[in-house]
């Protein structure tokens, strides 16, 4: 019986959802050397090569939920999904209908974009840490948007990564609003990140500035020899500044805490006007002498909780 396609000429196969693909008739037979492997495999290697696709599967998964999570609250569509991802297209749909069905992500029927679900929302609440270097931050983060009168942020390590967890928002009517709470970037695109990475251990920053290089590509003319200069030119200083870095036309000064154990940072982001050579030194001093409240209030803390939040945010 010959071969039969289906298409609708006017629409490429690849965004036709109702092409088929080509059906053969006759019935294959089993390549030799599958028949091989099958034959000489032990139960061993066969649990061991099953556990390594799994581990794959969960990674890919993985992977897809942080590709979504890094447009924050805008979501994104399937065609974004598949640049971030470099996953193909067929992959991408079909790993999206599956998370779809299970509530870890959402499609918005107008938009047409894929947001985080609200099963993830439930399993955040129970997974709730019985510490939260957020809410110790609140007052600090409020104090600096008063006195700076400008966007406060407050950004976790995570791996090689910063997440801003909190966002305090200052009166000037002309707002940086760079960071969503929940955006998780390489260490060294934002000043808060990289006042992070400038506090750690020479050879560890190093580490993670030359795994991080691909990803610096994604945000404007960052790459590593740049992280690299800017960490330099914190350490020297004592705080991190960056101006039209990631975002052009804004510039933003952060400082990492605690000194020995960098596990956040708190950086103040502004047009880039607002933060010239002396303003940008009395914006540091500023969120300084609250990263020294921040610090005293951790100390102070159950130490079982603070080492829990050491171990966690390394």
């Amino acid at each position: 019986m010959p071969t039969t396609i289906f298409a609708t000429p006017s629409i490429p196969f690849g965004c036709n959802p109702n092409y088929c693909h080509i059906v053969e008739t006759k019935s294959k037979q089993p390549s030799k050397r599958a028949t091989g492997a099958d034959a000489t495999s032990t139960p061993l290697e066969a649990r061991e090569q099953n556990a390594r696709s799994g581990t794959q599967s969960i990674e890919r998964v993985v992977g897809m939920l942080r590709v979504i999570a890094s447009r924050g609250r805008r979501g994104m569509r399937i065609a974004d999904v598949v640049s971030v991802s470099g996953l193909p297209m067929s992959t991408c749909f079909r790993m999206l209908q599956r998370l779809e069905l299970e509530g870890l992500v959402y499609r918005n029927p107008l938009t047409r974009k894929y947001h985080l679900g609200p099963l993830l929302y439930e399993l955040g609440l129970l997974a709730q840490p019985s510490y939260h270097l957020s809410e110790l931050c609140d007052e600090a983060l409020q104090v600096i948007a008063d006195q700076t009168q400008d966007t406060v942020y407050l950004s976790e390590r995570r791996g090689s990564e910063s997440i801003c967890t909190s966002r305090a928002l200052g009166d000037y009517p002309i707002k940086a609003l760079t960071l969503d709470v929940g955006i998780r970037r390489p260490m060294g695109v934002g000043a808060g990140g990289l006042a992070i990475l400038s506090a750690l251990p020479e050879a560890e920053a190093d580490r993670i500035v030359e795994a991080s290089g691909p990803h610096y590509a994604k945000f404007g003319s960052l790459d590593p020899g740049f992280v690299r200069a800017a960490v330099i030119e914190s350490r020297a200083r004592g705080y991190s500044f960056l101006d039209s870095a990631a975002t052009p036309g804004t510039a933003a000064v952060g400082v990492a805490f605690p000194p020995k154990n960098p596990i956040a940072a708190i950086s103040v982001a502004a047009i880039s006007s607002r933060l010239g050579p002396s303003r940008r030194v009395e914006v540091a001093k500023i969120i300084q002498k609250q990263v020294r409240v921040i610090c005293t209030l951790l100390h102070s803390h159950a130490p079982t909780s603070a080492a829990g939040l050491g171990k966690k945010a390394t």
